[in-house]
């Protein structure tokens, strides 16, 4: 079983209370520079065993704390897989849920990449995440968290937050040739229906889709678009997904005061259920830029 101490780095979430929106000068550089270490890596086993590259590397982030763990420098064991039975490799032994646990070592980081590969493909825990597409991160992450690859309850969540925040979903699209950015259609903006919520308009996303290809089909400004929902112009939507066409409330209205976080969402997936800016969810509830929710935490949506 994968340690259960996910190592993190202090400056990893250090970003402001909008995610979406930070630049590059909040991006920690220790993580910048791993993914460019490893991301090749990343997409290799993506090709061999269909793992999304973007949680390989999300996992080996944290894991390893970027590369930079005692596991990872003196061992290059990147995901903190245990010995087990049957591991017949050298060994280490390193203090985690207990003392003195035994930790497979390997001769480069790549063979702890082909081991990670290995092991979600024959556990039998894993086998419905094979069934998502290579480009589902969001189901994966959460997937593996239901699955019980780590005891932290916001394990998904940091999973996500870390795809994002450095956009590794890029790397999920090697396969193809394509990035996110070039999505295709699936809709014309004549035929697109548009809904009303909270007092504000939007529309639905299909798998795919990106803010900038939704504002372009329905003849609106991207920039405006991506400043009322809080993303990227390029970030991949999910089916479903809600981009509304008007700016946000400051918080939900009446008949939602709170809600229970379940595994895997984000703060700004939450605001966007509630049409209220990600900014006042933090401040209603008192968090600070750095919080990622936990399975079943409370949180307020009204003063």
């Amino acid at each position: 079983m994968p340690t259960r101490k996910i190592l993190l780095i202090c400056l990893l979430f250090a970003v402001p209370g909008i995610l979406f929106t930070a630049g590059a000068q909040n991006k920690n550089r220790l993580y910048l520079q791993y993914i460019d270490d490893y991301k090749e890596l990343a997409i290799d086993q993506m090709r061999k065993y269909n793992i999304p590259a973007s949680i390989t590397l999300s996992q080996g982030l944290l894991e390893s704390g970027a590369g930079t763990g005692t596991l990872a420098r003196k061992s290059n064991n990147h995901f903190g897989i245990k010995c087990h039975n049957n591991w017949t490799g050298e060994r280490v032994y390193h203090d985690d849920d207990a003392k003195g646990e035994c930790f497979r070592k390997y001769k480069h980081p790549k063979e702890s990449y082909e081991d990670h590969s290995l092991f979600l493909t024959r556990n039998m825990r894993y086998a419905s995440l094979f069934e998502l597409k290579v480009t589902d991160y969001r189901g994966w992450a959460r997937g593996l968290q239901q699955a019980g690859y780590a005891t932290d309850k916001a394990y998904a969540s940091k999973l996500i937050q870390l795809i994002e925040l450095y956009e590794l979903y890029q790397y999920d699209n090697k396969k193809s040739g394509r990035t996110t950015s070039t999505a295709k259609k699936s809709e014309t903006a004549a035929s697109r229906p548009v809904y009303k919520a909270y007092g504000l308009l939007y529309v639905e996303a299909a798998a795919g889709e990106t803010p900038e290809t939704i504002a372009r089909e329905m003849g609106l400004r991207v920039k405006r678009i991506c400043r009322y929902n809080e993303l990227p112009k390029d970030f991949p939507l999910e089916q479903g997904s809600v981009i509304y066409l008007d700016r946000k409330n400051r918080m939900s209205t009446r008949e939602f005061k709170t809600h229970t976080v379940k595994a895997g969402e984000s703060m700004h997936e939450i605001s966007q259920r509630y049409g209220m800016k990600l900014k006042s969810l933090y401040k209603i509830n008192r968090k600070k830029g750095d919080y990622i929710p936990s399975e079943g935490d409370v949180l307020k949506l009204r003063y």
